[in-house]
């Protein structure tokens, strides 16, 4: 479950009516949870709680889409997938897996994505190519993107259109961590990186087992 209160109809703010309206028809989203795309829809209802920045974010997808945009949407989506992997967010991967179909990005390229570097060369142009090695190094780098990147990236983009890319690839980031630490969504799991316990009892010294020395 979302760690955020979740934000019935019956309680929904009047800007928010209609997004629910347009996600979930007439039902209660909390009462009756999913969406179109399979996700339970709980990124929405518990930024309910917050109207003005759920309108921000909704502003910020329309933004993406405007077709006044410069960066190809294929590239785009491109980037935004791989960085839903990077961050390490099943829903942003998950959703915009769906979202580059829809523009024309390739299966192929979708399977290979998350080790993209190791895949056949044939699958990507220069441009992809490109546009995904600043796409890691912004979320897996922390935005340390390297001269050499950064040069392959503007030799094949515009200035305008580098930046509508890294302003993307950042609101993605910050949108998977969000999933993550609100554990929204498919990003409500538990913490895997748990101590397992050794079986019997007593305590177990594994390194000093390891090293042969003795206690």
């Amino acid at each position: 479950m979302p760690r955020i209160r979740q934000i019935p109809k019956s309680e929904a703010p009047d800007s928010v009516v209609p997004i629910y309206g347009r996600l979930f028809g007439d039902r209660d989203p909390v009462a009756e949870p999913g969406t179109a795309t399979g996700t339970p829809g709980n990124w929405w209802t518990v930024f309910a709680q917050t109207p003005e920045l759920l309108d921000h974010m909704v502003a910020g997808f329309a933004l993406f889409n405007d077709p006044k945009r410069v960066l190809p949407p294929q590239l785009r989506e491109l980037a935004l997938t791989r960085a839903g992997f990077a961050a390490g967010s099943q829903f942003v991967f998950s959703q915009h897996c769906k979202a580059a179909r829809r523009v024309g990005v390739h299966e192929e390229q979708l399977a290979a994505l998350p080790a993209w570097s190791a895949a056949d060369p044939g699958l990507w142009s220069a441009a992809e190519r490109a546009v995904l090695a600043f796409t890691d190094e912004m979320v897996l780098g922390r935005g340390r993107v390297q001269d050499a990147t950064f040069a392959a990236l503007a030799a094949e983009l515009e200035e305008p259109a580098i930046i509508e890319l890294a302003y993307a690839v950042a609101s993605y980031q910050l949108h998977a961590t969000l999933c993550r630490t609100l554990r929204l969504e498919y990003d409500d799991v538990d913490e895997r990186i748990v101590e397992i316990a050794a079986p019997g009892e007593g305590e177990h010294d594994v390194m000093g087992t390891i090293s042969m020395q003795e206690r």
